[in-house]
């Protein structure tokens, strides 16, 4: 009826412009003025009746309850209570931002989640282990200290250590994915179902570099599993269900949807998460996070929060990353990856435009690590642009990392680059990169020497990641406490390259130097300490040694 009105209202103001045009038009004719009057009046006069009847009529219609005429304007009209269409904008070739005709109700959205989540749990496991955990010590304010936050665990050494998780069978032999943080340094493994049925695991393989482990279920049976789907195809805004056991409650359903992807979050050289705001809390870990068709689409595996709990910002391992591990591990037990042998960064705006680029996208060598090493060899040098390997367009420096371990040691693919402005190509033979394993610590000892820490040998990749300027050392990866090392300030991250004036090029060095000190004699240690990012101090410490 509104919508009526404004029309007549329209149709009226129209009538009136029209009417003064024709006054207008009238004035100008060389007829007495008398009758120009007389038809002024005698068109409002008609103007006005027709108004006064067609707004009757109008109300007329709205008051017995006939519908008015569709209103063509972007408003949202409420068609049944569970729906919401949108009508279409003011010309008929304009077509609404989303068509959601089609849209579930929410009685239909919400049997889907039940559905996923019942054909899903019979699937989705606890995980719970039982281990001794050693020690480590409190953190020292150092800038390393999220570097080796990676290592160690608050525990007290000896100390029987239980912990709770997730996880997901992905074959009916009871093959299990869930994270290695969760069965990291465990003695014994239980799975337990939703029913209550419980079964003791093994450790299939684990790859710490991105926090993933696969179990297999010790029982003569077979089990219900879930398949993967594509975590490249997932798109922002997907609805999505996070699987687990948080807190120790048991199987536990939550809804969310795909907030972002390739989230980099400090984790390491693969990150590459998949954020949801689907609440993932401590448990979760190693459970899944499926779409609505039942698949897996990422292992969850970390959350940001100032509480310990769920804050909307939760991080899954995509599921095209954990099937390539699984693969590995099932197969040969280890992951094996590729290795270029240089340092990388992005290519910024300030970089391309002083290399003479126009594009942003690909990967600077700043360093070439290895004189002999597969880039040095394949001819690259330090201020290349790395644009392509493998037939893969490289989008920055972590994506080139990525792609290049996705490569078989060994193998030999094309390269393209930029030089002085010239796009080049070069074929490179990867090979196998070793800089995971040797971030990985040595096995715990209960004999950490007279010194009192516990270190290896400081390789190239080492540090590269640390951002040592030290070309041979040892680095120290734990140290006891109210030990000798600490007594006399020794931090963990510190590099070791002297002793008593002596060069220490590895752990050997160390050891044979430490054995020709007599009992109650002192060892001067020369150390590089990193201060803040690429930034090292070096300092003579003394220790006194019993």
């Amino acid at each position: 009826m509104v919508q009526t009105k404004w029309r007549i209202l329209v149709k009226l103001s129209q009538a009136q412009f029209v009417e003064k045009e024709m006054t207008d038009n009238h004035e100008r004719r060389p007829e007495p003025r008398k009758h120009s009057n007389l038809g002024r009046v005698a068109a409002l006069g008609f103007g006005l009746i027709g108004v006064l009847i067609a707004l009757a009529v109008a109300t007329g219609r709205g008051a017995s309850g006939a519908p008015n005429p569709p209103a063509h304007n972007s408003s949202v009209q409420l068609d049944e209570p569970s729906q919401v269409r949108a009508t279409q904008s003011t010309t008929p070739a304009e077509q609404p931002l989303v068509d959601t005709d089609d849209l579930p109700t929410v009685d239909k959205l919400s049997r889907a989640f039940a559905a996923v989540a019942s054909k899903l749990e019979p699937a989705v496991v606890n995980i719970f282990t039982e281990g001794t955990e050693r020690a480590r010590r409190p953190p020292s304010g150092t800038p390393l200290d999220d570097f080796f936050e990676r290592f160690f665990r608050d525990q007290p050494e000896g100390q029987r250590r239980r912990s709770l998780g997730s996880g997901v069978i992905v074959d009916p032999r009871g093959y299990v994915i869930t994270n290695n943080h969760v069965i990291e340094n465990a003695d014994e493994i239980e799975v337990r179902f939703s029913d209550q049925t419980r079964y003791q695991a093994e450790v299939i393989g684990t790859d710490p570099a991105t926090d993933l482990a696969v179990l297999r279920i010790d029982a003569d049976r077979t089990f219900a599993y879930v398949d993967f789907g594509s975590s490249e195809n997932t798109m922002v805004g997907e609805w999505v269900l996070a699987m687990g056991n948080p807190f120790g409650f048991g199987h536990t359903v939550t809804a969310g949807i795909v907030s972002a992807k390739g989230r980099l979050i400090g984790q390491g050289s693969y990150d590459n998460f998949i954020q949801t705001d689907a609440a993932i809390n401590p448990g979760n870990s190693g459970g899944p996070l499926v779409n609505m068709r039942g698949e897996i689409i990422g292992i969850n595996s970390n959350i940001i929060s100032s509480s310990g709990g769920n804050m909307g910002i939760g991080f899954a391992i995509p599921s095209d990353m954990t099937r390539k591990i699984y693969d590995q591990l099932v197969s040969v037990g280890k992951v094996t990856r590729g290795w270029l042998g240089v340092s990388i960064q992005n290519l910024t705006p300030d970089l391309a435009r002083s290399f003479g680029l126009s594009g942003q996208k690909g990967a600077v060598i700043s360093e070439i690590l290895e004189p002999n090493g597969p880039a040095a060899k394949a001819g690259l040098e330090a201020g290349d642009i790395i644009v392509e390997l493998n037939g893969v367009s490289i989008e920055s420096n972590n994506h080139l990392v990525h792609i290049v371990a996705d490569v078989r040691p060994d193998e030999t693919v094309p390269v393209k680059f930029y030089r002085d402005g010239e796009l080049r190509t070069t074929d490179v033979t990867m090979a196998l990169r070793t800089i995971d394993a040797n971030l990985t610590p040595e096995p715990p000892t209960q004999d950490r020497g007279r010194l009192g820490i516990s270190g290896q040998n400081l390789s190239d990749e080492l540090a590269t990641e640390l951002g040592a300027s030290s070309a041979a050392g040892v680095v120290l990866m734990d140290i006891d406490q109210d030990g000798p090392g600490e007594d006399a300030g020794l931090r963990r991250g510190d590099i070791i390259i002297e002793a008593n004036r002596q060069p220490v090029r590895n752990v050997d060095d160390l050891q044979r130097l430490i054995g020709e000190v007599p009992a109650g004699g002192d060892l001067l240690l020369r150390i590089e300490r990193i201060v803040s990012g690429q930034q090292s101090s070096f300092l003579w410490i003394p220790v006194r040694l019993e």
